[in-house]
């Protein structure tokens, strides 16, 4: 069962420089929360934030490993941080007098290159809950901020920028685990098919399965494999989109 961090200290941690953090016992930490904090994304990015340890964070800034709980509560509480570090490398301020489904598409398309970049974010726990640290915060101004020209209320607001986001790391789950399937075969999708294209078709019936036959080769056909995500990810945020404008 995991033990939830103290509130009070993981909330100065996130507002470190705007709120005065609790005092602590022990010797005075000989690297920053910010160090710390940096080098966990770093190795989260090469490696996934499954296999992120306390030793390797330690080893990565040269501190002892228990000199890791001098500067952040635990392993969750690490987490929290390096999300919302993260998010806090999306824009923020006031929007361009543009429309809000453009508005809608560069919040999709920010977070969408954001999970390419950060691919362990998908995974990470602390993305299901309330971002309550100045990155998340500033994030969630500036999404809001898309869809106000909608003129939702704002309940209805905050459920538009909820279908959003999740979709965005839905497809971008699609795409990598296209990608693991990619690297565990040593084949793209058009190696695989020239590979198994010719025992298909001799195993399936166009005559009993005649939407997939028939679907199936124009998709390929149209975008040179089974799946393109970019096409997908284009189709699926219009209609979204579309089906938001129905609700202003």
């Amino acid at each position: 069962m995991t033990v939830e961090p103290e509130p009070d200290r993981l909330l100065a941690l996130l507002w470190r420089g705007t709120v005065t953090a609790p005092k602590r016992r022990g010797p005075v930490p000989s690297r920053s929360v910010d160090q710390l904090v940096r080098a966990a994304v770093e190795l989260a990015d090469q490696d996934g934030v499954r296999s992120l340890s306390v030793r390797a964070l330690a080893t990565a800034v040269g501190i002892a490993p228990m000199s890791v709980y001098t500067h952040v509560p635990d392993k969750d509480g690490l987490l929290v941080l390096m999300v919302d570090a993260v998010l806090g490398e999306l824009p923020t301020g006031p929007w361009e007098r543009w429309g809000w489904r453009r508005r809608v598409r560069e919040v999709a398309d920010a977070h969408r290159a954001l999970l390419v970049a950060h691919p362990w974010l998908i995974d990470a726990e602390a993305l299901n809950r309330p971002a309550l640290g100045p990155g998340g915060i500033a994030a969630y101004e500036w999404e809001l901020g898309a869809l106000t020209p909608l003129g939702l209320d704002d309940l209805s607001t905050d459920h538009a920028r909820t279908l959003v986001l999740s979709f965005v790391r839905a497809h971008a789950r699609s795409e990598q685990n296209v990608a693991r399937a990619v690297a565990a075969s040593g084949m793209d999708d058009m190696q695989w098919w020239a590979v198994n294209g010719p025992l298909l078709e001799q195993v399936i019936d166009p005559t009993r399965y005649p939407l997939a036959t028939r679907i199936g080769a124009a998709a390929g056909a149209a975008q040179g494999s089974a799946y393109d995500g970019d096409r997908a990810y284009e189709f699926s945020l219009a209609r979204i989109l579309d089906g938001i404008a129905t609700a202003s």
